[in-house]
């Protein structure tokens, strides 16, 4: 049967660490922000920064109240090689799938070009000259001048060249 005073300690300790990553989750979510802001980063970058954060901190929660509770040290590392096994071996069976994660992430912290910018895709057998419209984890969204809408991998992104055309402004008289 369960008793309260059995696991009070454990009980404390996950209250203390639950309210701990609350708390992390929130200042370090407002310390991005605040250096996005100062830094002028598109929020879009900014949120998927605090959600690869808060992911590596739930990740290490969950590891710390294995720990908390009495979890076997050989039993978390056989769990956590098998996990990773499966993954490896499934991320190998699917190698495009880490391709364009990996450039995504590339294209993610070097960012040669930013969303809005008109690029040009210098291939043989299909040019493409578009705006971009969003850069995601595993592919690219473009905007032709037509209105066609193209989602360009990110792994044949970071194949090709690339041109990024300048912005053409229309000098025009305004009136109020």
């Amino acid at each position: 049967m369960f008793s309260f005073k059995e696991y009070s300690r454990e009980i404390f300790a996950t209250i203390i660490l639950i309210l701990i990553l609350v708390v992390l989750r929130m200042v370090i979510a407002n310390l991005i922000r605040r250096f996005a802001a100062s830094s002028q980063l598109f929020e879009h970058r900014t949120n998927l920064v605090i959600k690869y954060i808060n992911i590596l901190m739930n990740i290490l929660v969950v590891t710390s109240l294995i720990v908390i509770w009495g979890v076997q040290t050989e039993d978390i590392f056989f769990t956590i090689s098998s996990i990773a096994t499966v993954i490896g071996v499934a991320m190998f069976a699917q190698w495009s799938i880490l391709s364009n994660v990996t450039s995504g992430m590339i294209l993610f912290f070097s960012f040669p070009f930013r969303i809005g910018d008109t690029i040009k895709i210098h291939d043989k057998d299909f040019p493409i000259e578009a705006e971009i419209e969003d850069i995601n984890t595993f592919h690219v969204s473009l905007k032709t001048k037509e209105g066609e809408k193209i989602i360009f991998p990110n792994n044949l992104l970071l194949q090709k060249g690339i041109s990024i055309i300048p912005a053409k402004y229309e000098e025009r008289e305004f009136f109020d």
